[in-house]
């Protein structure tokens, strides 16, 4: 869980990490009108809500410069399962895309969550989504796992190690 709403200077501005909530919904749903997120990590519907709102293994988390939302950051949390925190999905705003802010945004919930996780992070990658893996390469995370040959639902795996 985010440690309490502490916010950092940064050139984007002061940035904080909350958790998602309903009122955030209208707006996530406009970001997801574009057609790149929507393909990546959609859908985005009430079925969508109810679960994030319920959750308890994980959450979603928004990162806000100057107290505007910029990214939504959904993660697993480590459990007996599982030694690292799974992060699940990384949406920034598409109209702000191609500004660091996922950089930001991903650098932002790693140094706020308090929960320990023996070994780290993870993410999980489409073998489709080059955008993600080149993301995720150039953020220095090591490319830990090459996706099955034998399921064609395969990922990348990338970690990053405490």
């Amino acid at each position: 869980m985010p440690s309490s709403p502490a916010s950092r200077p940064s050139a984007l501005g002061t940035l904080s990490v909350r958790a998602f909530v309903a009122g955030d919904y209208p707006w996530l749903q406009v970001w997801y009108q574009d057609p790149v997120l929507d393909e990546e990590l959609g859908p985005l519907d009430d079925e969508w809500l109810e679960a994030v709102l319920t959750e308890e293994d994980g959450e979603q988390l928004v990162v806000l410069a100057d107290g505007s939302p910029f990214a939504v950051v959904g993660l697993v949390w480590a459990s007996g399962e599982h030694r690292a925190h799974v992060i699940t999905d990384v949406a920034v705003d598409p109209a702000r895309r191609g500004q660091g802010l996922g950089r930001a945004a991903l650098g932002e919930v790693v140094a706020h969550v308090e929960r320990a996780a023996t070994d780290g992070w993870v993410a999980f990658v489409d073998q489709e989504n080059l955008a993600a893996f080149a993301f995720f390469s150039a953020l220095g995370w090591e490319h830990a796992a090459e996706p099955d040959p034998e399921d064609e639902d395969g990922m990348h795996t990338f970690a990053l190690r405490p």
